[in-house]
């Protein structure tokens, strides 16, 4: 009785948050539980396992973005996270519209064996996953306002991983193989010359420029036009 009555009391609390603090615990408890699946069932047969992949990496950026937005949301932080938050947003979006345009052009460019993967997975990585960053960013943290640092982010985290896949994991990895090269943990890019990877990779990050600087206009006119209630 004791258990169903702390049940009730959870549930009832929870009935009775607002809904921006619902949505966060939605959104931080998807976030973390695919990140712990990805740990266990991700795939550890290739050096890096799932880190190999940029939707991991955005994924766990979800992760901690979320776990810091709840951590403002319930006064445990002051601390905004501004440009992080950002350069996830656009690094998710990147995923989404890099994975969906080359799977449906080649599937064999972006999966090993041209299949997907679990449903529920593929569509919360390359859909739901991101679609809650981006609303969080721009509804609800509204963030945006200064882009130098998610500039900064969103430069130095691409860097990052194109130097993991370059110089770490091509180097260590004999799978996937193309035509040229081994190890690249997209098949596609093993089908591409050093120089054609670049300029695949300068598309990209002009791309997540753009795509930064779309955001940044929606969330001025979000603004502009829904202010953030003042605290009495």
């Amino acid at each position: 009785m004791r258990v169903a009555r702390i049940i009730c009391q959870k549930s009832e609390h929870f009935l009775t948050m607002n809904p921006r603090l619902i949505f966060r615990w939605t959104a931080f408890l998807l976030a973390g539980g695919y990140c712990i699946r990805m740990l266990i069932f991700g795939g550890w047969e290739h050096f890096g396992g799932p880190f190999r992949f940029l939707t991991v990496w955005a994924l766990f950026a979800s992760f901690f973005a979320f776990s810091r937005m709840m951590a403002i949301e319930e006064g445990r932080s002051m601390r905004r996270w501004d440009g992080f938050v950002c350069m996830t947003a656009v690094i998710n979006t990147m995923v989404v519209f890099l994975y969906w345009r080359l799977y449906f052009a080649d599937p064999n460019s972006v999966t090993t064996d041209g299949q997907l993967g679990a449903w529920h997975l593929e569509m919360y990585l390359h859909a739901l996953g991101p679609a809650l960053q981006v609303i969080d960013t721009i509804f609800v943290h509204r963030s945006y306002r200064r882009l130098g640092p998610a500039f900064a982010w969103l430069v130095g985290v691409i860097a990052l991983y194109l130097m993991w896949a370059e110089l770490v994991l091509q180097p260590l990895n004999t799978s996937p193989s193309g035509t040229l090269t081994s190890g690249l943990p997209y098949p596609f890019l093993n089908n591409l010359a050093f120089a054609d990877r670049a300029v695949f990779y300068g598309v990209n990050l002009a791309t997540g420029v753009v795509l930064l600087l779309i955001y940044a206009g929606i969330a001025w006119a979000v603004r502009r036009r829904f202010p953030a209630p003042v605290a009495p």
